[in-house]
C-alpha cells in the first residue's frame, strides 16, 4: 500500500498517520520524564527493540533506560521531525523519523547532542495503533560545554524542568481544568 509522496491520503490513513505521531511524541516524553509506564504503553507486549546496546524485549528495555538516564543526565529533549510513512497494510506501517536528542550531564556543565533517525514499525489491533519494532540509527554525535543560565536574569523567574513527576507538564497534563491563565 505504497503511496506516492503528495497523493491525498483517506480519511483513515489520516487517522492512522495521527496516531502514530502520537505514539513518537509520547515516547519521546517518555524519555524525558523518565516514565517507564507510559513507554510500556505505547508498545505491544512483544515488541522489540534495537537501541545497538540493547537489543531485546521493549518492555524490558523500558525499566532499564529509565534508570541509564536518571544516572547520567539532569534532562533530556527528545525531538522527533521529518517522519515519513508506509504503509504496508490497513494495520501495519513502517517510518523512518529523525531523532535531534539533548542530553545535559548531572553535573550541567555540558550536554550531549545526538542526531540521528528512527526505524519505527507499527501495528493496529481494532482500531489501537502501537510500536511493533525500533531500530535507532546513529548519524553523528557530540558534546558541548554548557554556561547554566537558569538562574540568571528573566530565566530566573521561569518554571524549571524535570526529568520526573515534578515536573509542571504532570500537573498540567493531569488537570482536566486547568486554568487558562497559569
Amino acid at each position: 500500500m505504497i503511496s506516492l509522496p503528495g497523493q491525498v491520503p483517506s480519511a483513515a490513513n489520516m487517522g492512522a498517520r495521527l496516531a502514530i505521531v502520537e505514539l513518537l511524541n509520547c515516547h519521546s516524553r517518555a524519555l524525558d520524564r523518565l516514565d517507564a509506564s507510559l513507554m510500556k504503553a505505547v508498545y505491544w507486549p512483544s515488541a522489540t527493540v534495537d537501541y545497538g546496546g540493547f537489543k531485546g524485549e521493549a518492555h524490558v528495555f523500558a525499566d532499564l533506560v529509565m534508570g541509564a538516564l536518571a544516572g547520567q543526565y539532569q534532562l533530556t529533549q527528545h525531538r522527533v521531525t521529518n517522519t515519513v510513512f508506509e504503509f504496508l497494510s490497513d494495520q501495519q506501517a513502517a517510518t523512518e523519523s529523525l531523532v535531534f536528542a539533548k542530553h545535559l550531564l548531572l553535573d550541567g556543565s555540558s550536554e550531549m547532542v545526538f542526531s540521528g533517525r528512527y526505524l519505527d514499525r507499527f501495528e493496529c489491533e481494532g482500531s489501537n495503533w502501537k510500536f511493533k519494532f525500533r531500530r535507532v540509527v546513529m548519524d553523528w554525535s557530540r558534546r558541548r560545554d554548557v554556561v547554566d543560565e537558569r538562574a540568571e536574569g528573566s530565566f530566573a523567574a521561569l518554571t524549571k524542568g524535570l526529568n520526573n513527576q515534578q515536573d509542571a507538564s504532570w500537573h498540567h497534563l493531569a488537570s482536566a481544568s486547568v486554568a487558562m491563565d497559569e
